[in-house]
Formats: structure tokens, C-alpha cells, sequence
């Protein structure tokens, strides 16, 4: 019996922003849980610690989170000019724009360590489905087999 008591199927939202498993959103991809203990941040696992299921899926595998990384960058400095614009505002008779330029690059410096782990999740959630029967080990057929040319020698 499983020890989970929850059965209900984990928010994918709360798995991604807590670094969560791809496969049973409950173990966590990563060593350490600080983002910002700069030398173990990005250290993960071979496996998922809950399911087993492999962290680093093929080779190279992560390069592609430098576009999910990208595109969480320019939503945050999105998102800073728009509420820079709602509270303060800018004018072309002050240097307002200049200010929320700096403040933008400390934001977005101080949340990359932040942003380099949900990019590496979110890449990871795209590529690996949930699975309800995680317990139940592998699906059948989930092997890098090619069985179209099994009798071809």
C-alpha cells in the first residue's frame, strides 16, 4: 500500500515552483533546497528521489532551458515596468526610466538563481508527463527499444 495518503493529482503550478518531479510532483530535483547557496544550487540527482525517475532524461538535456529562461526574464521586466509605470510612473522630464532600468537589473540579478531552477522544471514538465501509476514502476513499452527492425538481421 502506498504510504501517500493524498491521491489527488499534485497542482502542476505548486510542483514547478517548488522544484518538484515531472513524473509523481512530489520529489524534489534538486539537492539542496536553498536557490541561493550558489556552490549546490543546480546539483541534482540522478534519479528522482520519490519515483526514480532520471533527472537528466538524455545528454544534454537542459541546454533548451535557456529559451524558458529567456522567456521568464522578459515576463518579469514585463511585469516590473508595468507596475513601475501603475505606481510611479514615467515622464520624459525626469530620469525615471533610467531608475527603473537599474532596479529591473537588480531584480532580475538577484532571482537567477531562482529562475535557472524553474527554467530546468518547467523544461523537465514538457518533456515528462505526470503519471498517476507511478507506483506501479515503468510503463510497459517505455524503453528506448526500437522494435520496428527486431528481425531485421
Amino acid at each position: 500500500m502506498c504510504a501517500d495518503k493524498n491521491h489527488e493529482k499534485p497542482n502542476i503550478f505548486k510542483s514547478v515552483f517548488t522544484n518538484k518531479c515531472a513524473r509523481c510532483r512530489r520529489g524534489s530535483i534538486f539537492l539542496s533546497k536553498n536557490p541561493y547557496d550558489l556552490k549546490n544550487c543546480m546539483k541534482m540527482p540522478e534519479k528522482c528521489p520519490v519515483c526514480g525517475q532520471q533527472v537528466e532524461v538524455e545528454v544534454g538535456f537542459y541546454y533548451g532551458t535557456g529559451y524558458v529562461s529567456y522567456a521568464l526574464s522578459v515576463a518579469i521586466c514585463v511585469a516590473s515596468l508595468i507596475a513601475w509605470w501603475l505606481f510611479i510612473g514615467f515622464s520624459i522630464y525626469d530620469n525615471s526610466i533610467y531608475w527603473w532600468l537599474g532596479f529591473n537589473g537588480l531584480l532580475l540579478l538577484s532571482l537567477q538563481p531562482v529562475l535557472m531552477r524553474w527554467s530546468r522544471t518547467i523544461w523537465m514538465a514538457f518533456f515528462v508527463r505526470y503519471d498517476e501509476d507511478w507506483q506501479q514502476g515503468p510503463p510497459e513499452g517505455s524503453g528506448r527499444v526500437n522494435t520496428t527492425f527486431k528481425n531485421a538481421i
